[in-house]
């Protein structure tokens, strides 16, 4: 089993920085892919980056590209969000996920089997 844990989120005004951490423990060793999602009210989760294990490509949703990046930390298993330019729309709880599968379709939240427990960003002024 595979645990991801969020940290890093918070309250900012548009055009502010945030910078998300997750971190992995247990058999991490078996990951391929680690990713994150979001999920605003009334809304289904969705699609934000991916990060791929073996070699370190990476992938962005359009409404996200060129502010948004994700990067690793292999010796500690963990992987960042760095969020600049935020917008009020990227208001939303986000998740943390991984998986071992090859192949995965990154941008279905159904493909991924561990999840963190979310962390709350806001975007107002």
């Amino acid at each position: 089993q595979v645990r991801l844990v969020e940290s890093g989120g918070g309250s900012v005004q548009p055009g502010g920085s945030l910078r998300l951490s997750c971190a992995a423990s247990g058999r991490t060793f078996s990951l391929r892919t680690m990713g994150w999602f979001r999920q605003a009210p009334g809304k289904e989760r969705e699609f934000v980056a991916v990060m791929f294990w073996n070699d370190g490509s990476t992938d962005y949703s359009d409404s996200v590209k060129g502010r948004f990046a994700i990067s690793r930390d292999n010796a500690e298993s963990t992987v960042y969000l760095q969020m600049n330019g935020l917008k009020p729309e990227d208001t939303a709880v986000y998740y943390c996920a991984a998986d071992s599968k090859f192949g995965l379709v990154v941008s279905s939240a159904t493909q991924y089997q561990y999840w963190g427990q979310g962390t709350q960003v806001t975007v107002s002024s």
